[in-house]
């Protein structure tokens, strides 16, 4: 029996040179095979039939609003505008682009804080164009932080979390020189950062008492203090200070046996240290299925767990796998945080 939902996801266009406009067509053509929540593209219309038109595709396109994208979403894209800004060819770039991809961006979350759209899923933009057109955040993460800040007055801590059917992680710190990642972690990042994450794992995910399983730094997990100090002297005592808030938190775990099979079934996720120490198992385990879920916002956000792809865009070689999950967790997640499991 198929969910329903009384209000659509905003899907922010991404950079529309990228392959945003491929996956958004390829998953609303499968939407009644695979049960998809309704969303409402944010983005330019004229970029969508252009790109269905060089793939090749036949896709209904229709300019809406978020009120009535529900009931247009069985028979057509649904589209609250947003111009380009200049004629977007597949695969190639434009910091022309930037302003409304901030723009769409902004609009998602906008929709969703006013209660308009049950949740963010953002497509994949490109920092390097944005960055060129000034844009002064590090990535979308920060950037959402930002503008759930400017909605509700209150500072968030955003997470970075990447889901998959086998495996979620957390990295503590993100993006960063591997060289710096050292004098970053501190025990307080670490507790924060679990404090969040138990509470989302409870409150959206519908996990009772999650199992936080928390990596060591270095190999063998530092080997008591003879191979780094950093898991003695800031891991764990940060685990140690989660367990008194009755957080269940284990470790710190040797990263090199934490993710086979016997192991992944011990926790609910794995807090990791770094950047490739969360995301290579995470990608590695479920590259076309995971998504990336911003943990410690105000409202639900998700997105592919992949980049632009502008080496494949309007070539027919995009897949939609990871979109496809990254819109029905948003819509599982939607439902949860209003109490519907």
């Amino acid at each position: 029996m198929a969910i329903s939902f009384s209000r659509p996801l905003a899907l922010s266009q991404g950079d529309p040179a990228g392959i945003g406009p491929d996956i958004t067509l390829l998953a609303w053509m499968r939407r009644r095979e695979l049960g998809l929540p309704p969303f409402v593209f944010i983005g330019d219309p004229d970029v969508l039939a252009l790109r269905a038109k060089v793939l090749g595709l036949t896709v209904a396109i229709r300019e809406t609003d978020c009120a009535n994208a529900n009931d247009v979403f069985a028979d057509a894209i649904p589209v609250l505008p947003i111009a380009a800004g200049i004629e977007v060819v597949a695969g190639e770039p434009h910091v022309a682009t930037a302003k409304a991809t901030i723009a769409a961006i902004e609009t998602a979350v906008s929709l969703t804080v006013s209660g308009e759209a049950l949740g963010v899923v953002t497509n994949p933009i490109a920092k390097s164009v944005l960055y060129e057109s000034g844009f002064p955040f590090p990535g979308h993460t920060e950037f959402l932080a930002d503008l759930a800040k400017r909605a509700t007055g209150q500072t968030a801590m955003p997470v970075m979390m990447l889901a998959g059917p086998k495996l979620r992680t957390i990295p503590v710190t993100i993006h960063i020189p591997l060289k710096d990642v050292p004098q970053a972690l501190t025990a307080e990042l670490i507790v924060e950062t679990c404090r969040i994450a138990d509470a989302d794992l409870r409150r959206r995910f519908g996990i009772e008492q999650p199992r936080l399983a928390i990596a060591g730094l270095n190999p063998h997990a530092g080997e008591d203090g003879t191979i780094g100090k950093e898991d003695e002297a800031v891991i764990k005592p940060a685990i140690q200070f989660l367990r008194s808030e009755s957080i269940n938190a284990i470790g710190p775990l040797p990263a090199d046996t934490m993710f086979h099979d016997e192991a992944r079934a011990r926790y609910d996720v794995a807090i990791c240290m770094y950047h490739d120490q969360a995301l290579i198992p995470a990608k590695a385990l479920g590259f076309d299925d995971s998504v990336n879920v911003t943990l410690g916002l105000p409202f639900v956000r998700t997105s592919p767990d992949h980049g632009t792809a502008f080496g494949i865009a309007g070539k027919g070689l995009a897949r939609e796998g990871s979109l496809v999950a990254a819109l029905k967790l948003a819509g599982h997640l939607g439902r949860n945080a209003e109490g519907r499991l």
